[in-house]
């Protein structure tokens, strides 16, 4: 079954069952660019170095709408 099978099944469902099926695909993808085994000390350290990037102007934060734009593009 495909995505143009899933989704619009999917999105007949009430707004709560759309929000539980909406976390539970997101866990199970994780996030491709950590590593699995990643500790809390070394999240931590990765959040901070990230933090400051945004900080030092080295890096352009997205909002939430602009991203999911450019994942659909």
């Amino acid at each position: 079954m495909g995505i143009d099978q899933i989704a619009p099944e999917a999105l007949r469902l009430p707004t709560r069952e759309r929000a539980l099926l909406a976390a539970s695909l997101w866990e199970s993808i994780g996030d491709p660019g950590l590593d699995d085994e990643m500790s809390d000390d070394d999240a931590i350290e990765l959040a901070l170095r990230r933090d400051a990037e945004i900080e030092a102007g080295a890096v352009t934060p997205l909002s939430h709408q602009e991203l999911m734009q450019r994942l659909r593009s």
